[in-house]
């Protein structure tokens, strides 16, 4: 090993055997890097967590057929005429058929008429108001949530009043057992069952009876969408072929993937549109915090690096050693940090303004790569707030520091 190399280890282990005699200002440093990281780990967490839930909800075989040219089932709709040329089809448009014993009649396409209608309910915990998905679908609907599994109870029955409801609603939201009666608009509805979807978006909704639905709310007739299980792989192109020969309004059809996955790229855009510039600008203030720390802390040592500057130490191991001390503390507050978030966040219930402009609850998820993300952060904080120290100590006046030791 190199004279100079030997002389970094040795300045270095100096320098963190020193470090309790700088505790306080040191944990300072440690402690406003931890924050930083742990608010850029929270905000990556919710983004995470919220692209889990909506693309969990899509499936590459379930395609969602729109009309009106819209991307969204807000605002789409799929006419009558349309639904009756898609059914009476005699084969080789992309869409699988029922199979004997299921819910839906053996040999039809596997398709399911869908509305979703925006209803207030009224949190028992707090008071605040919420808004939920009523979803109306044909009794196959469930059948084409690949996920979707009844947990309580049964699904619903056709014409019947009756709601089978997500688990995040049925959790956070009293008055949804099953056997409860629910006022949903102006008319009440019985629980009949309880579903869940490996914590997909599908579990923030309502599910009810299509017909039920359309009279409930005075939407005769209408359907926003068509979700259909897609015949193998070539089944989307062969579908989105067939579909402008249909009449009515342009109609087009997507992957349940992608739709969802399309929905969950803007709402996480957002969130880390806010929380990027949050943490930047708490981690500017951290890095001066640093900067402070360490020049503290090179004139704290300034006696001991002259003392070893007049041995024969060089300027090299005076900076490496300043700069990788800074480097470790932003270390050790960055995996403080994203401990804290780890504990404080991972699992986190929360809820936004998911699609159709209705409340989607989602789980905080801090995964690998936000931790990864966070905690490189927090390594940037000590690696520029420890150069300008580091340097400082290579240009130790040592006469001066000598003079104060004497």
């Amino acid at each position: 090993m190199s004279s100079a190399l030997k002389q970094i280890f040795l300045m270095i282990r100096v320098n963190l055997g020193s470090l309790p005699r700088r505790l306080w200002i040191s944990l300072s440093m440690v402690l406003s890097v931890a924050l930083v990281v742990a608010v850029l780990a929270g905000f990556l967490a919710m983004a995470r967590g919220f692209e889990a839930a909506l693309q969990g909800a899509g499936s590459t075989g379930i395609a969602v057929i729109l009309g009106g040219g819209t991307n969204q089932e807000t605002g789409s709709d799929v006419p009558a005429e349309a639904i009756r040329s898609l059914t009476a089809a005699t084969g080789g448009i992309g869409v699988a058929r029922n199979a004997a014993g299921g819910l839906a009649p053996a040999g039809g396409l596997a398709l399911s008429r869908e509305i979703v209608v925006p209803v207030d309910v009224v949190r028992a915990s707090d008071g605040a108001e919420q808004t939920l998905s009523l979803r109306g679908m044909d009794l196959a609907g469930s059948a084409l949530r690949d996920r979707a599994v009844l947990s309580q109870g049964r699904l619903f029955s056709p014409g019947a009043r009756e709601i089978v409801v997500g688990a995040r609603i049925a959790d956070e939201f009293s008055g949804f057992a099953v056997g409860d009666k629910v006022r949903l608009g102006a008319v009440d509805w019985t629980v009949v069952g309880h579903f869940t979807s490996g914590g997909s978006a599908f579990e923030s909704e309502v599910w009810a009876d299509l017909e039920a639905v359309q009279s409930a709310f005075d939407r005769q007739g209408q359907v926003q969408s068509l979700r259909v299980r897609l015949d193998g792989a070539g089944g989307l192109p062969a579908l989105q072929q067939h579909l402008p020969a249909f009449p009515g309004a342009p109609l087009t059809a997507v992957s349940e993937a992608d739709l969802y996955a399309a929905q969950s790229e803007r709402t996480a855009s957002l969130i880390r549109l806010f929380g990027w510039p949050l943490a930047l600008l708490m981690a500017v203030g951290a890095t001066a915090g640093a900067l402070n720390t360490m020049m503290s802390s090179v004139s704290d040592r300034a006696i001991e690096i002259a003392t070893l500057r007049l041995l024969g130490f060089g300027r090299l191991p005076a900076f490496a050693a300043t700069w990788v001390e800074a480097v470790a503390l932003s270390i050790a507050g960055a995996a403080l940090g994203i401990l804290a978030s780890w504990l404080a966040f991972n699992g986190w219930q929360a809820s936004t303004m998911g699609a159709n402009n209705t409340k989607m609850a989602f789980q905080l998820d801090v995964t690998v790569d936000v931790a990864l993300t966070a905690g490189l952060l927090g390594l940037a904080i000590g690696v520029l707030g420890g150069a300008l120290p580091a340097l400082a100590a290579t240009r130790l006046p040592l006469t001066s520091a000598l003079r104060a030791m004497g």
